[in-house]
């Protein structure tokens, strides 16, 4: 889910950037650092915007940067257990596939694609139910629903996402439109 926060931090100004004009520094310093950061639970930062001053910044003796504390607007994407996302297959391995959704990817692994045994075809990245079949391939659209979230504050790509397509309602949108159709 999408939302806009309005945040406060602190940010360091290096001394060799001091001779530039301080709201513009202050801005490009707030973007670089705080774009692309987890911030609080399962909360990352896409964008950050309307970066502002407040008060005086603050020089700690032995460093010479200045320690600058902003407000700031954050896009942000956040990440909730059991919430149903929307997104797209993005690689197929021999253990499921990952599913881009929003900024981030998925595990939706091989047991929680459908109730059927499944075949692997790495070469043309492609998942095929054995007596269905239904088949599951790069690129394809699907519906998802977020089982497990262990999100990596230091790296966010790397952040563990388990997915599942095992219930109504859920799985490639052909699939749901073939249903639907049938009923």
């Amino acid at each position: 889910m999408y939302i806009i926060e309005k945040k406060k931090d602190t940010i360091r100004i290096p001394p060799h950037r001091l001779s530039e004009d301080l709201d513009e520094v202050t801005k490009d310093i707030a973007r670089e650092t705080l774009e692309g950061l987890i911030d609080g639970k399962n909360k990352l930062i896409i964008m950050a915007f309307n970066i502002e001053r407040t008060g005086d910044g603050k020089v700690v003796h032995g460093d010479g940067g200045i320690f600058q504390k902003i407000t700031f607007d954050a896009l942000i994407f956040e990440l909730e257990e059991h919430e149903v996302v929307l997104g797209y297959v993005c690689e197929v391995l021999k253990f499921g596939a990952f599913i881009r959704f929003g900024p981030l990817d998925g595990l939706l692994h091989i047991s929680q694609i459908m109730n059927d045994k499944i075949d692997i075809n790495i070469g043309n990245q492609r998942l095929r139910g054995k007596e269905s079949d239904k088949e599951l391939g790069l690129n394809d659209k699907i519906r998802t629903r977020i089982v497990t979230v262990s999100i990596n504050r230091r790296s966010p790509r790397e952040s563990k996402i388990g997915l599942t397509m095992r219930q109504q309602g859920l799985g490639k949108f052909e699939w749901l439109e073939d249903e639907k159709e049938e009923t």
